[in-house]
């Protein structure tokens, strides 16, 4: 077997040090999910909560694998986004940029973190207010919390992705809302953010994904998007656009000097995972971007909404499907919810009541006289399943 076989083959959830970096990446992302939500105040400014967080996430990965022979890259694997009330996802603001918070504002927060390629990423709702979260603004993130649970425990090696696909859509009709039509949960692999399996968030004639089934070893970023509404996503202004991929398959000579110098900028910066705009200077970000864009050079991911009126939650988590079961890494508590609805259905309650580890072979039976056999048993244990008397609180 040669050295690159050799390495390939190593990039997976069998190399120890493989899931210490994404557990690691994981740590990191809770902690600035945990940072950005306690910012979460009335009048706050959006772009300095944003920016807040992608300092963290940059600070805390730059003071990791300092002293290795191979220089790892680490850091921002998704920007900071804020989405707030209608608007679904992908609003992560330029610097002159004077959008504020306000009381009772529901804020999605979705951001990512890597270390060497290997991404966490994490979407969490919560309103800006004191106390329970009461009536469609609960049921809503019920809806995304208790589809994110129902996911976690049907992403598993020998299930399909069509299974998570039907599931989710059951629980939000269950709490009388809607799965977003056009969201997908992507695998996750080293530098890439979007893998080719994919869970479709609503089957139709319009979007159609490959059949697959999940296998051990593999990572996935489990995206629920629940609405209110019609679920129907809505592209109003293409400038609110700020996050970029670069799009490594496609190359074309730019005409204008401002946008082979931000190109340049880009290739050297953010050669694959995405970045946000906020990162360049902005009045030459403005005009460069937009030749990269007209020519594919550059990914867009715009900024999305749904009827004013309509409540949106977000809940995006990883999770490692592990040899032992499912680990998710990236999550953050949840407000109490109060909803209006609560699970009847016996197949969701079923659904709930999978656990999310599986007992190794033998039993299971304890060493004798060996330090750390408690730790060791409990991670034999099936995880807690959830109580859908719970109402989706539960995180």
């Amino acid at each position: 077997m040669s050295d690159d076989e050799i390495e390939e083959k190593e990039l997976d959830l069998t190399s120890p040090e493989v899931v210490t970096k994404y557990k690691s990446a994981a740590e990191i992302v809770n902690k600035a999910l945990q940072l950005v939500v306690k910012q979460c105040k009335p009048k706050a400014k959006i772009v300095d909560i944003c920016e807040k967080g992608d300092a963290f996430i940059r600070e805390q990965t730059g003071n990791m694998y300092k002293n290795v022979k191979r220089k790892i890259e680490k850091g921002v694997a998704f920007p900071t986004c804020f989405s707030v009330n209608n608007t679904v996802c992908h609003f992560s603001p330029l610097a002159s940029d004077t959008s504020v918070l306000e009381e009772g504002d529901m804020v999605k927060i979705d951001m990512g973190c890597h270390i060497d390629g290997f991404i966490a990423i994490v979407a969490h709702t919560h309103v800006v207010q004191d106390g329970s979260v009461t009536g469609r603004q609960a049921d809503v993130v019920a809806a995304a919390n208790t589809a994110a649970e129902v996911a976690l425990r049907l992403v598993r090696p020998g299930k399909k992705n069509k299974d998570v696909t039907d599931a989710i859509q059951k629980v939000a009709a269950a709490y009388d809302c809607k799965i977003v039509e056009g969201v997908l949960s992507h695998q996750l692999k080293q530098f890439v953010i979007d893998g080719n399996k994919v869970i479709l968030s609503v089957s139709n004639p319009d979007t159609r994904v490959d059949d697959a089934e999940f296998e051990e070893n593999e990572v996935y970023a489990v995206d629920i998007v629940a609405s209110t509404g019609e679920g129907k996503l809505k592209l109003l202004d293409e400038k609110q656009t700020t996050i970029y991929k670069r799009a490594v398959d496609k190359n074309y000579h730019l005409k204008m000097k401002t946008s082979r110098f931000i190109f340049s900028e880009i290739n050297q910066r953010f050669p694959i995972l995405p970045f946000t705009a906020r990162a360049l200077e902005e009045k030459r970000a403005r005009l460069g971007l937009v030749e990269c864009v007209n020519h594919d050079l550059l990914q867009p991911y715009p900024v999305l909404h749904e009827k004013p009126g309509d409540y949106v939650a977000h809940i995006k988590f990883t999770v490692l499907l592990m040899p032992n079961g499912s680990d998710r890494i990236t999550s953050h508590p949840l407000q109490e919810l109060q909803p209006t609805k609560t699970i009847d259905d016996p197949e969701i309650k079923a659904w709930l009541a999978l656990g999310t580890k599986t007992r190794k072979k033998g039993g299971g039976k304890k060493k004798k006289g060996k330090k750390g056999d408690k730790a060791e048993e409990s991670t034999e244990a099936e995880a807690e399943p959830m109580d859908a008397t719970t109402n989706g609180g539960a995180s």
